[in-house]
């Protein structure tokens, strides 16, 4: 049975060090531009992650110890993080399928529409109440703040690869018409009707094109974004967890048939 506890030890210490890519996903995205704002997938990440890791720490105790009601303890409830673990990388998937930013001429940056991304995206900032404390936590960063100490011409800002939020919040819709003084002033059109985001924008440093739905759209491309990276970082973790698992199942299995055959050794002698 020592040979099994030993593959049963090893096997956890595998599972710990797959937590920790887990938890460092989540601490990502709390730091991602629109995830800083949004706080939602984060959170579920970093709580699988440390679930992760103290039941895979649990494992190893129950197998160094030989506690065999701890190892088929930490065999259930690790059966359960790894389904919930699943469960949201489909749903991540799921999420992210659609969304996607439109080509405008003569603009090497996108335009983005919230009506491109799917429902339970648009949910989280559709609301007036998530969505004004979304903005407030968009007005005090530098996402607005760095174009116009990057950009000083026209014609280079045009040309530039904005981030999906830069695109939406920080600048007015082409379609307005604005005439360009720097990436975030600009001088109103007479012809507003082309789209409600056209009176949404306001030179107002603070305000910008915050209230426009390009912006919500922006800050939805940028999700996506930031949620496809670590959703590649769980799918990779949860493949080699489950192999991990199996391996682990098959390790204790073989352990009780060891010390099921040792005691009838035992007895028969």
């Amino acid at each position: 049975m020592a040979a099994s506890n030993n593959v049963i030890v090893c096997i956890n210490l595998v599972a710990v060090i797959l937590s920790l890519p887990i938890i460092g996903a989540g601490i990502w995205l709390s730091n991602g531009q629109a995830d800083s704002c949004v706080q939602f997938l984060q959170w579920p990440v970093i709580i699988l992650g440390v679930l992760i890791l103290v039941v895979a720490l649990a494992g190893c105790i129950g197998a160094f110890f030989r506690i065999t009601w701890l190892l088929i303890v930490y065999l259930v409830v690790m059966l359960v993080l790894v389904i919930l673990l699943v469960c949201l990388v489909g749903f991540v998937y799921m999420v992210t399928l659609r969304g996607h930013g439109n080509i405008e001429a003569d603009r090497a940056y996108l335009q983005y529409h919230m009506n491109d991304f799917s429902g339970f995206l648009r949910r989280r900032v559709r609301s007036s109440f998530k969505w004004d404390r979304i903005r407030s936590c968009i007005s005090q960063t530098n996402v607005c703040a760095q174009l116009s100490q990057s950009y000083r011409m026209a014609e280079d800002f045009f040309n530039a690869h904005l981030t999906p939020m830069q695109s939406g919040c920080c600048r007015p819709p082409t379609q307005c018409g604005y005439t360009f003084v720097n990436p975030t002033y600009w001088i109103r059109a007479f012809n507003l009707a082309a789209d409600m985001d056209c009176l949404q924008w306001s030179n107002d440093q603070t305000q910008l094109c915050y209230n426009c739905d390009s912006c919500k759209g922006g800050l939805l491309a940028n999700l996506r974004k930031e949620w496809k990276r670590a959703n590649v970082i769980l799918i990779i973790t949860v493949i080699v967890l489950i192999v991990v698992y199996l391996v682990g199942c098959c390790a204790f299995r073989n352990a009780k048939t060891e010390d099921l055959f040792r005691k009838y050794k035992q007895g028969y002698t």
